[in-house]
């Protein structure tokens, strides 16, 4: 809890955010209370408020948003606006997203997240008999799904906001009408991308007329998506599920020769939805993460459960030329662990509304302490999925793994948080722009094969449905007290698991200040190679790993993960310390 909390909230807080989260069987006796993270110095402080985006532009205004006396919420809504325009690879009002909030005292999770629409059937990928090839189904409209991060945003406004509506979108607006410069991340991928410019207005307005990317520093003006972005600001979210705006995404996925089955009534029937969040007890700490139909909360959380019994904590990283770098022994553990959790993953999560998902049982810590003794010195190369008590299975695993997203972290001086994970996909997603913003691909979530071996995929394609994700927003807490210590999340595709499970382990485990955890190389398995971040692996990582039967790839990792935790400052002062990462633009900002 921030300072200005009273403090007779936190009792309160303490027993609602139990009753807040379902709550996993067997848990421990709470410990003593945590002091706070270490404070380090490249860290950003504040006493009073802070956000951290993937973009600065998009920090500056969420922390404006705070400073006129804003919340969490409304400082993520600013931010996810901004975003739309300045990162437009990455997320945006065509996409979808997860939400996690704080309100002092309990815990919310808000799924925005994409739906299929009702024309789909199971073979929607399919061609031939066979899986379509990824790029044949990821441009254009076939790949489009509604887009939930606008009905999710509003939902949790009228819970949480404090400013109005319309003045969250101000600076987002004023930035598309001014323009902002072309960033050295968004010309480097406009750069590589191969399919963009065959779509005519993504064409005109990110390359110029010799077909080369806009130069990094060129301002970029955006009107048509001031346009929208007004619209939706005096109308609210109906705005854009209803009318002109949603005809057009209609016709864009409709007309396109890989065209979709997006129809008008699929976005006029769109609803986000409160779910119960997945938190479980990790030492002294509560970690609280999305439910299905992400996977992220499940598979942190059965990692750290691991990590429980096969303590992580003894095998810190160190320095090794000057930087920080993990050891063979942590990598061999995290990378099994990972195996064990994405096993599980790729059977048994996918929309609860369509496949019912035990989170408890996956998360239970007699589960995942038979799942570490499967973890010996060599690797097990492929780990095979469990069955928690029970379980009863009756379809097959999927093993579709895709990358992209942007994460957000606001906390206000209300006591308040919020964790957001947003994203469109692939990026530059289906390709497709309308009105300034470019629609997602996120229907390429779900298994392309319906079945396997004669055996439905839990996460096939279906009507209404919602694809799994890997998203992984975190709240943590100090669990003898309640107080929130820590939001964080990322970007990366399913190596968002493993992102997000390595700054918490360096947090929580290592010591790591938060600048520190997220800067750390990545590593991990997602249930195939054991992968290391290509350029940071540290001098004999490779090739002890691969002395314990480790099939090593070395690639880019590219993490985007923000973060906000809670600090001591040298004056006994209680502050937050905010962390942003280096491998893309974002900052963290607070007063």
């Amino acid at each position: 809890m921030v300072d200005t909390l009273p403090r007779r909230l936190a009792v309160l807080g303490a027993t609602l955010l139990l009753a807040a989260c379902a709550t996993a069987p067997d848990r421990p006796a709470a410990p003593e209370s945590a002091s706070g993270f270490r404070l380090g110095p490249q860290s950003a402080t504040a006493t009073r408020q802070m956000a951290a985006a993937a973009h600065p532009l998009a920090t500056e205004a969420g922390l404006d948003i705070l400073r006129a006396g804003g919340s969490a919420v409304d400082a993520a809504i600013a931010m996810q606006m901004v975003l739309t325009l300045v990162e437009p690879q990455s997320s945006g009002i065509g996409g979808g997203g997860f939400l996690l909030h704080f309100d002092g005292g309990r815990v919310q999770a808000f799924d925005g997240r994409e739906t299929a629409p009702v024309a789909v059937d199971e073979n929607l990928f399919m061609a031939g008999g066979k899986p379509m090839a990824f790029d044949d189904a990821v441009v254009g409209g076939r790949s489009v799904g509604t887009p939930g991060v606008l009905r999710m945003l509003e939902m949790a406004h009228r819970q949480h906001g404090r400013l109005a509506w319309a003045q969250l979108f101000e600076p987002a607006i004023r930035l598309a009408d001014g323009g902002f410069p072309v960033s050295p991340r968004l010309h480097a991928l406009l750069k590589e991308e191969k399919h963009l410019a065959s779509d005519p207005a993504a064409r005109a307005y990110f390359y110029g007329a010799d077909g080369t990317a806009r130069p990094v520093g060129t301002l970029l003006r955006n009107p048509q998506l001031a346009a929208t972005l007004r619209a939706v600001a005096s109308g609210g979210a109906d705005a854009f599920y209803r009318g002109e705006i949603a005809d057009d995404i209609v016709g864009a996925a409709r007309s396109h020769a890989n065209a979709g089955r997006l129809q008008a009534s699929d976005l006029a029937s769109y609803q986000a939805k409160e779910r119960v969040p997945v938190c479980t007890d990790y030492k002294r700490w509560r970690i609280c993460g999305m439910p299905p139909p992400s996977s992220g909360g499940v598979a942190v959380a059965q990692m750290l459960g691991i990590f429980a019994v096969r303590n992580i904590a003894v095998v810190p990283p160190v320095q090794i030329d000057g930087r920080m770098q993990p050891q063979a022994d942590a990598v061999h553990l995290f990378s099994e662990a990972g195996r064990l959790a994405f096993a599980d993953r790729n059977l048994y999560i996918a929309d609860p509304d369509f496949i019912p998902v035990d989170w408890i049982a996956l998360t239970n810590r007699r589960y995942l302490a038979d799942r570490a003794r499967l973890i010996g010195e060599r690797s097990m190369g492929r780990a095979q999925p469990g069955v928690p008590a029970g379980y009863t299975v009756a379809w097959a695993a999927d093993e579709s793994q895709r990358v992209s997203t942007s994460h957000i972290s606001a906390v206000d001086a209300f006591g308040n948080a919020v964790s957001m994970t947003t994203s469109i996909e692939q990026p530059f997603g289906a390709r497709l722009m309308v009105r300034g913003f470019l629609l997602n691909n996120q229907l390429t979530d779900f298994s392309f094969a319906p079945t396997e071996a004669g055996r439905p995929i839990g996460n096939r394609v279906q009507p209404g449905k919602r694809p799994r994700s890997s998203m992984a927003p975190t709240l943590v807490f100090d669990r003898a007290s309640a107080d929130l210590v820590a939001t964080l999340g990322s970007p990366g595709g399913s190596q968002i698991i493993g992102f997000v499970t390595k700054t918490l382990v360096a947090l929580l485990d290592w010591d790591l200040d938060i600048q520190e955890a997220i800067s750390l190389p990545n590593f991990g398995s997602r249930n195939g190679p054991t992968e290391v971040e290509q350029g940071r692996a540290g001098r004999g990582l490779v090739e002890q790993l691969q002395a314990r039967g480790h099939d090593v790839r070395q690639i880019p990792m590219t993490s985007g993960l923000q973060g906000i935790v809670r600090v001591r400052l040298p004056d006994g002062r209680r502050a937050w310390a905010g962390g942003a990462d280096p491998r893309r633009e974002g900052v963290a900002l607070g007063d």
